[in-house]
C-alpha cells in the first residue's frame, strides 16, 4: 500500500478498471458520509442518541412484523448490557416513544412497544427522505438493481470478514 492518493484511497490505479473500482469505493464512502450526517440530523431533530434511535427503529420494525420484543432481546440486538438496556428503556418511556406492557403469556415478563406518536414522528421526520431514496432505487432496471444488491452484499461480506 502507498500513501493516500488525491482521491482519498490508497489503492493503485494501474488500469482503467482499477480506477473505476476506486471511483465506486469513493462513491460508496461519500454515500456513507451523507447517511451518517442524515442520522445525526434525525437524532438531533428527535432529541435522541444513536442507541435510542436504533432501539426505536428495531421496535418499529418488530411491531410492523407483528413480533414482540422484550428488554433482553432489545439489549442483545443492540449489544448493550442489561443495566444499559434498562436505562435506555426508561429514557424511551419517559420521552413517550416506548411503552412497557405485560407479556401476553408470561406474567413475569414485559414487552416493549413503540407508541403511535413515535411511529408518526419517525414517519414525519424521515418520510420525504425515504420517498426520495425510493425514487432513486426505482429508477434502476431489474438487472441494475440486481447488480447493486449483489455488490452491496459482497461488500458487506468483505467488511464482515476483516479480522479484528
Amino acid at each position: 500500500m502507498q500513501g493516500p492518493k488525491t482521491n482519498g484511497y490508497w489503492y493503485e490505479q494501474d488500469t482503467e478498471h482499477q480506477a473505476g473500482a476506486v471511483g465506486v469505493l469513493n462513491a460508496l464512502r461519500d454515500y456513507r458520509a451523507s447517511e451518517a450526517a442524515m442520522r445525526r440530523r434525525t437524532r438531533t431533530s428527535m432529541g435522541m442518541g444513536e442507541t435510542d434511535l436504533l432501539a426505536l427503529r428495531y421496535l418499529l420494525q418488530a411491531e410492523a412484523a407483528g413480533k414482540t420484543v422484550g428488554p433482553k432481546e432489545l439489549g442483545a440486538r443492540l449489544g448493550v448490557t442489561s443495566a444499559s438496556t434498562t436505562t435506555l428503556v426508561d429514557r424511551l418511556v419517559k420521552s413517550g416513544h416506548v411503552r412497557r406492557e405485560p407479556h401476553p403469556t408470561d406474567r413475569r415478563a414485559l414487552i416493549l412497544r413503540p407508541t403511535q406518536g413515535s411511529d408518526d414522528e419517525v414517519r414525519h421526520t424521515l418520510g420525504l427522505m425515504h420517498r426520495r431514496m425510493m425514487e432513486v432505487a426505482s429508477s434502476l432496471s431489474a438487472d441494475e438493481a440486481g447488480i447493486v444488491v449483489d455488490f452491496l452484499h459482497r461488500m458487506r461480506d468483505a467488511v464482515d470478514a476483516i479480522d479484528a
